[in-house]
């Protein structure tokens, strides 16, 4: 018998079957010799950047109607260099020890000995940015939480936005990258699963593309590619509060799930401990940075209120343990919200110059922050978990990848040191590049025409209210049971609930014309399940995973 990864297609029926639908030569949106690339924030253009310069060409495609709405973009913070004094040893035990020791060694280790040298060649040589430097033209370090030293390269508050700034800017420039806005990733192409040729389902599992919505011209697109990176980033958007863009529904995550990807770690949710809070404004980042600068936790009482939680690192404990004793703090007091100072720790022309984003918004709300502390609360910030992955974002499923904050690598363990994301975004994205590359010539192209294009079931327009009110179910259930804080009654709760809500919203999403909101609805609670399975299997407490079964607050 022969297979179809030999463009040849088989006898009788099926033989029929494929004949006839190759008579109406459906043509597909991209050559075979094209990587897709789902998402645009700092993995997915490292690797199109990378992938350009090694001659391939490439489909960067995004939901949203611009791609500076990632995650990448409102990263404040910094990204993990070396500092003076530093080593590839110290930030090792650094990210290990914030891990709670599950981390992956051997990608640790890599990681903090390769990490600075790709930060240099891609955003310093290639993409230079400016980071901030010093009165002497150094490069300017701060320390951030758990970090033993400094060594955080930064531009003012604003580290993400500088640098996918950067990115895109020589992306737009490239003749080899195509970049496509308002385009949904529906699903995930496997043969085994979408193959007019139902033999496919004895070859190994691979990924040939995506069926792919375009919501300008309200039609999908049967996009096969050689190549596949997932690079759509975290979820934090199943929960009530969270730091993340709107965007960030779990799409990833939920589409290679479906595609049959294996998954670990997905219970280890980071909450950030501060996003500002005040009614009737968004879940803005109030950055680590200005903790790092010396500012203050303190609670309704006025009582800084850290070393009676962790009296070695206090205000710059791991975020975990920091989001926890806001929490605690919060119940024990019955109030909605703690305060940070810095006001009372830098003058004010320091916080306007270091942190003038921070400044600009927070005044924009009523709060002066070089004279008024800042209402704050946690919020769910980035996602430990994903997608397993090889050392160069290789999964389980042949041709696909996954890089940055949808894929597992294991550098985070159980929890996430500050401003180690973005530098394995930078990881990730050039070595998935060049595994590419390296494996190109070995790749079977598929008989593309054994590929159907979508199908829509449906003409009726979804509900958009319906749609509101399931995306806020499913974030009330997963704030409220699947938080910082969990129980086995909580988690029971929210696996019936979710897996009940799931059979509802996946009989809207078929009776219905498929649109963003949909498929993200779709992909929200999915990823939920996802989540909250993770979290029921696992009974030990570690870093962001913490089960609270017998705790009393007082």
């Amino acid at each position: 018998m022969k297979s179809p990864f030999r463009k040849t297609s088989g006898s009788g029926l099926i033989r029929q079957s494929i004949e006839c639908y190759k008579s109406a030569k459906v043509v597909s949106e991209l050559h075979q010799d094209t990587v897709l690339i789902i998402g645009s924030g700092i993995a997915g253009l490292s690797a199109a950047l990378e992938l350009a310069t090694l001659g391939v060409s490439v489909t960067v495609i995004t939901r949203s109607k611009v791609p500076e709405d990632c995650n990448t973009h409102w990263a404040q913070g910094g990204i993990v260099y070396r500092g003076e004094k530093d080593s590839a040893q110290h930030l090792a035990e650094d990210i290990m020890a914030a891990g709670g020791g599950l981390n992956r060694n051997s990608f640790v280790h890599y990681l903090a000995e390769c990490g600075p040298d790709y930060l240099r060649y891609l955003l310093m040589q290639k993409v230079p940015v400016k980071f901030d430097r010093d009165s002497q033209d150094n490069l300017a370090t701060c320390q951030e939480a758990a970090h033993s030293i400094s060594r955080i390269l930064h531009v003012k508050d604003s580290t993400g936005k500088a640098i996918h700034d950067a990115l895109l800017a020589a992306a737009k420039q490239s003749q080899k990258i195509t970049l496509l806005t308002q385009h949904t990733a529906i699903d995930l192409i496997t043969p085994d699963h979408h193959s007019l040729d139902r033999r496919s389902l004895y070859e190994p599992k691979r990924c040939v593309g995506a069926y792919v919505l375009d919501s300008q011209q309200q039609r999908v697109k049967r996009v096969i590619a050689g190549h596949t990176i997932l690079a759509s980033g975290g979820f934090g958007q199943v929960y009530l509060h969270s730091s993340n863009t709107e965007g960030t529904r779990g799409d990833g995550l939920a589409m290679a799930h479906r595609a049959g990807a294996r998954m670990i770690n997905t219970e280890y949710v980071q909450f950030h401990p501060t996003t500002f809070h005040k009614k009737g404004a968004p879940n803005f980042l109030i950055s680590e940075a200005l903790r790092g600068a010396g500012g203050r936790l303190i609670n309704a009482q006025g009582e800084a209120f850290m070393t009676r939680y962790d009296a070695q690192w206090r205000d710059l404990a791991p975020r975990d343990v920091v989001s926890r004793s806001i929490y605690k703090e919060m119940l024990r007091l019955g109030s909605d919200c703690v305060y940070l100072d810095i006001c009372s720790y830098l003058p004010a022309e320091q916080i306007i110059a270091r942190f003038p984003n921070i400044y600009e918004f927070c005044l924009s709300h009523g709060v002066d922050i070089t004279k008024q502390t800042i209402p704050v609360t946690p919020a769910a910030h980035y996602a430990c978990g994903g997608i397993w992955v090889d050392s160069d974002g290789s999964t389980d499923i042949q041709q696909l990848y996954a890089i940055g904050e949808v894929a597992c690598t294991g550098l985070h363990g159980a929890n996430r040191l500050a401003s180690t994301s973005l530098l394995e975004g930078v990881v990730t994205g050039l070595d998935s590049a060049r595994s590419i590359v390296g494996k190109s010539s070995d790749t079977a192209h598929y008989d593309e025409q054994l590929i159907p294009p979508w199908q829509m079931n449906s003409q009726q327009r979804a509900d958009k209210v319906l749609i509101r009110h399931d995306l806020q179910r499913i974030q009330t259930i997963m704030w409220n049971y699947v938080g910082i804080s969990r129980s086995s009654e909580r988690l029971q709760r929210a696996l019936r609930e979710l897996r009940h809500l799931e059979t509802d919203i996946e009989q809207f999403y078929r009776n219905c014309q498929v649109s963003d909101d949909l498929i993200g609805l779709r992909n929200a609670v999915r990823t939920a399940i996802i989540v909250t399975l993770a979290a029921w299997s696992n009974t030990t407490s570690s870093g962001c995973h913490y089960r609270d079964e017998h705790e009393q607050i007082s």
